[in-house]
């Protein structure tokens, strides 16, 4: 017997790119009234849009991509703070559970969400310029921060075209400037142990020894950072090399759970298991030379270190902006690990990174206050484009 037919409810969306990742971006007020709050209602109707959760991790039924730079959703609307134009929440979805994961920012939408505010109206149009460029102020809800987007306009519209190339995207496009501001926790914690470095204890799986040495930071997202050395790691590695491997992967999230506990982000090593976004965990080497996955050659002579991070527990193939701002952060911090791999020293405003795509650069500004590292801004540039507009559909009864 056939089915009775069921509506499917048609959303104003708008789909795009933002850096290396790409999400499905939705106006507050266009949602459902159920969904317009926080919980179930929303998470369900957001997962379903997505094609989440999906046992065969491809996404075929819905806009995700299947992976973790793909598997995101952003809803945006008008600030109610005069010091802000539109407030940023950011849901990263996951591909085969039932759970969106509200905890952290994504940096690299983060270039997408001026762009998106200004098609969608949210932004004062005595502040468009003709030509030239307009400073989006963005509340990020997630971790109630503050992000300045510049987005170019061009003869009164939105530039997204241009000669701008971010390794980790094919085409180059017009480049947005970002400025996180005060990018560290929000109690000033940059260093949740108040250590550079830490040693942290870990099952013998792990490392041989069941110690390694860690920097734990609070800025961008949370981060923990191991020496590739220690892992065994070259740092050069790509995707493949991490991500066909279960007990590497494994390793890795058992090291994430250890790093959490240390961090005071969960109580149990069990709660790491929903809460997939944060922390990342990224491993550090000495500048090397390597081929991309795109197959350019990177020199080790162009950068200051390599790094390679893995985001909803596979390597990422390029990097998570919030990480780049971590990195940027440790980076300027004398004696953590990234500094150190980036040849030590004083402190120091930017960075140039090898991640598997290619090159970023981010720069960092940091002080010491009370005997504490305090960030006060990370920068980088990326680029961002709208892919397509209009309705995304879903069926009515994810609402029941």
């Amino acid at each position: 017997m056939r089915a009775p037919s069921a509506p499917q409810l048609r959303i104003p969306a708008i789909y795009m790119r933002g850096g290396t990742s790409k999400g499905v971006f939705f106006r507050l007020e266009d949602l459902p009234e159920a969904a317009q709050v926080p919980g179930p209602v929303r998470d369900a109707l957001l997962m379903r849009i997505v094609g989440s959760p999906d046992p065969y991790a491809k996404h075929t039924d819905g806009m995700g991509g299947a992976t973790s730079s793909t598997s995101k959703v952003v809803i945006l609307s008008k600030s109610v703070s005069p010091d802000h134009d539109v407030d940023y929440l950011f849901g990263q979805v996951a591909i085969d559970k039932p759970f969106i994961d509200w905890s952290g920012n994504c940096g690299n939408l983060s270039a997408a969400v001026g762009p998106c505010a200004l098609e969608l109206g949210l932004i004062d149009p005595e502040r468009i310029p003709q030509n030239g460029e307009v400073e989006v102020r963005i509340w990020q809800a997630n971790i109630a921060k503050t992000i300045i987007g510049r987005v170019p306009i061009t003869n009164g519209q939105i530039q997204e075209t241009g000669d701008f190339e971010l390794d980790g995207v094919a085409f180059p496009a017009a480049e947005v400037a970002l400025a996180f501001r005060d990018p560290a926790d929000g109690e000033g914690t940059m260093f949740p142990t108040g250590a550079v470095v830490d040693e942290l204890d870990v099952p013998e799986e792990i490392v041989a020894g069941g110690r390694i040495c860690a920097t734990l930071i609070n800025a961008g997202i949370p981060t923990i950072f191991v020496n590739a050395q220690d892992l065994g790691y070259s740092g050069t590695e790509l995707q493949e090399d991490i991500n066909s491997d279960p007990r590497a992967l494994a390793r890795f999230e058992a090291l994430r759970a250890h790093g959490a506990l240390r961090m005071g982000l969960i109580s149990r090593l069990d709660e790491a298991a929903s809460r997939q976004h944060t922390p990342k965990v990224a491993f550090v080497a000495p500048p090397k030379s390597y081929t991309a996955s795109s197959g350019k050659e990177i020199d080790a002579t162009s950068i200051d270190l390599v790094v390679r991070a893995l985001s909803m527990g596979k390597l990422h193939h390029a990097m998570m902006g919030t990480a780049a701002v971590a990195i940027g952060v440790a980076a300027a911090v004398p004696g953590t690990l990234v500094n150190l791999a980036a040849g030590g020293g004083e402190t120091r405003t930017s960075v140039v990174f090898g991640h598997p795509s290619g090159t970023l650069r981010v720069g960092a500004r940091v002080e010491q206050a009370d005997e504490r590292w305090v960030a006060t801004e990370a920068t980088m540039s990326r680029s961002a484009r709208i892919l397509m507009e209009g309705k995304v559909r879903v069926p009515a009864e994810v609402l029941a």
